[in-house]
């Protein structure tokens, strides 16, 4: 029963169990979890969890084998097969080649004008958010960071500014459920927002619980009803109004199959506003928290800001924002040691891979000049990161910032971790430094 902890959610409220993953994966690489009823989770049918670096590659680059779209990649199976059918039309979980389709054609908008355009507002925001607090000498940095990655998703999605609070809200219903704090989150102002954002605003204040006081399941569309309100009138907006934003070259992009649906979509909307804004918004952070921990890794990193790309890639593998990913069987297969069986729910754990000490010498240090670095924090096979590069370029313009211009960068606090199995999340990071 101790490897129930690596599913309970309640025990990431400490942080990642990296001492109990490292247990287990000494003992075998791959083992049999279950899934008892937790934190108002349903009792599961058991899942392989895969922990060392060689089978998770091995796992993400055989979608034949191990398949994004049979069960979705989440370890909770959707609760219906209405669910089920709705989760397998997003491009996360899909596999080739109706996902390969998915990701051409997002591929192609990022067009070099468009990314160029992104990476100069990249950088003049990050400026922009580390002036407004220089002064004062304190901020919760999980907070303040993350404007970032919020503003650039906005100018992606070509989602007003003002609206831009809205995905903060969406992204917290579905990552944070477990968490009272984000599951109730509601930072947008409906009185400073668009026409389109007041009625999305009013769907979701008639989202309401069943007969036996139930929410809707926030991965639903059901539960996330003003969401996918608000991306169908996006869509029809940008397809009258394109400007040079991504969404709009998307929306104008087609191949031999057509242009994209507003079903198509709707669904990469919800893969933006979420996974978009959720990985970034939590690997920055811990990535500070690694340097606050790391006194001296901060001294050289200040000293020389040349080791900014080498110490990004060390965040990234010690403090991965995703810690897992779920695959299933499409037949019986052997894996390591484990026999599984066709329909197995099969997670890999990203957050075990980066320190597997087979491949990463003293894997439990932080080494901002480690090299080689080959974390598998953005994934593997056809599901890489699409987002890898502009996260990298946010990561590296908001650490130049802030250790730049913030002096004696310390803790002012205890750090506050997102109650979640899946995000490895900073809900608050307390920081001081001297003005």
């Amino acid at each position: 029963m101790e490897s129930v902890r690596l599913f309970d959610p309640a025990t990431y409220v400490h942080g990642v169990p990296y001492e109990l993953m490292a247990t287990m994966r000494e003992d075998a690489p791959i083992h049999w979890i279950e899934e008892p009823s937790v934190m108002g989770w349903e009792q599961g049918p058991g899942y392989w969890a895969v922990l060392t670096h060689e089978l998770v590659n091995r796992v993400l680059r055989d979608p034949a084998t191990f398949s994004s779209h049979q069960g979705a990649t989440q370890i909770r199976d959707p609760g219906t097969s209405d669910m089920l059918a709705f989760v397998q039309r997003m491009m996360l979980n899909q596999d080739p080649p109706s996902h390969t389709r998915l990701r051409r054609l997002l591929t192609r908008s990022f067009t070099p004008r468009a990314v160029a355009k992104l990476e100069d507002g990249i950088s003049e925001r990050a400026k922009l958010i580390v002036a407004r607090v220089a002064s004062i000498g304190h901020a919760d940095f999980a907070r303040e960071a993350a404007e970032l990655p919020l503003m650039t998703l906005a100018e992606i999605m070509g989602v007003p500014e003002q609206d831009r609070m809205l995905l903060f809200d969406w992204s917290n219903r579905v990552i944070g459920y477990q968490d009272t704090e984000y599951s109730t989150s509601d930072q947008f102002d409906p009185e400073t927002g668009t026409e389109m954002a007041q009625k999305a605003r009013a769907i979701r204040d008639q989202i309401g619980s069943d007969d036996d006081g139930r929410m809707p399941d926030p991965r639903s569309r059901e539960g996330l009803a003003d969401m996918y309100f608000y991306a169908g009138e996006l869509a029809q907006y940008r397809r009258q109004h394109p400007g040079d934003d991504v969404v709009s070259i998307l929306l104008a992009t087609a191949d031999e199959q057509g242009a994209i649906t507003t079903e198509e979509f709707e669904t990469m909307f919800f893969l933006f506003a979420v996974a978009g804004n959720e990985t970034l918004r939590n690997g920055i952070p811990g990535g500070m928290l690694a340097l606050l921990e790391h006194p001296r890794q901060m001294e050289k990193l200040i000293e020389r800001q040349e080791l900014l790309p080498s110490a990004i890639e060390e965040m990234l593998r010690y403090s991965p924002p995703v810690i897992h990913f779920r695959r299933t069987a499409t037949g019986d297969v052997d894996l390591g040691a484990a026999k599984i069986r066709k329909g197995d729910k099969v997670v890999v754990y990203h957050a075990a891979a980066n320190r597997d000490p087979r491949v990463f010498e003293d894997p439990d240090n932080f080494d901002i000049e480690r090299s080689p670095n080959d974390h598998v924090t953005f994934g593997a096979g056809p599901h890489f990161c699409l987002g890898a590069h502009l996260a990298r370029i946010q990561m590296t313009a908001m650490f130049h910032q802030a250790l730049t211009r913030l002096p004696n960068l310390s803790l002012n606090g205890e750090p506050e971790h997102l109650v979640s199995n899946f995000q490895n999340g900073l809900k608050h990071l307390p920081i001081k430094w001297d003005v």
